[in-house]
């Protein structure tokens, strides 16, 4: 199994491009959200160390925002508690997807995590500043100081971007990211 895993700034469009390569996608985002949703005993976790912020299950995403903005250790403690249980799901996914040709990991803090391998194949999404600041204030919880604390905890990009063995331009246009997976795909399988 090939894994391939999609680094690069917040609101670059990893998760879009994800979903192009037409592979199993472990989206942590989306996992998150359903540990929120479902996930009682991480409830009770965040409940302890957060009593002020986390005091309703199914956690609220508004608990976790208002959290994180009234101390920056806060996301840290968050992260703490959650990362492992997504490293659960992770692990669970890799096993369901073992007999695919390649999987793809969409984890916004792959690589500061450390739940990356060593043979794993990355991909640095790069994307225009404009383009991103754009796009990000269309989310429905956009929150510049959020946003910040996010990025403090980050590993620099141009990191990221040695890193990767490859680079996709996302200019946010189908037909250029078609033509930019088709030519990384093929490369990866040639390797193979």
């Amino acid at each position: 199994m090939i894994r391939i895993g999609l680094v690069g700034d917040i609101g670059s469009g990893k998760s879009h491009i994800a979903k192009k390569f037409r592979y199993p996608v472990f989206n942590a985002d989306n996992e998150v959200n359903k540990i929120y949703r479902t996930d009682k005993s991480c409830f009770f976790r965040l409940n302890k160390i957060l009593p002020n912020y986390i005091n309703s299950f199914p956690i609220k995403k508004i608990e976790i925002l208002r959290a994180i903005l009234a101390k920056k250790s806060n996301l840290k403690k968050i992260i703490k508690i959650v990362h492992p249980k997504i490293k659960k799901k992770m692990n669970i996914f890799l096993n369901k997807n073992k007999d695919k040709k390649i999987v793809i990991l969409d984890i916004p803090l792959l690589l500061e995590n450390k739940i990356n391998k060593k043979n794993d194949i990355l991909i640095f999404v790069k994307s225009e500043k404009k383009e991103i600041t754009k796009r990000l204030k269309k989310r429905k919880n956009f929150n510049l100081e959020i946003l910040k604390n996010f990025k403090r905890i980050q590993l620099p990009l141009e990191y990221k971007k040695k890193k990767s063995l490859y680079i996709i331009h996302n200019d946010f246009t189908n037909k250029s990211l078609k033509k930019s997976i088709k030519i990384i795909l093929r490369k990866i399988l040639n390797n193979d």
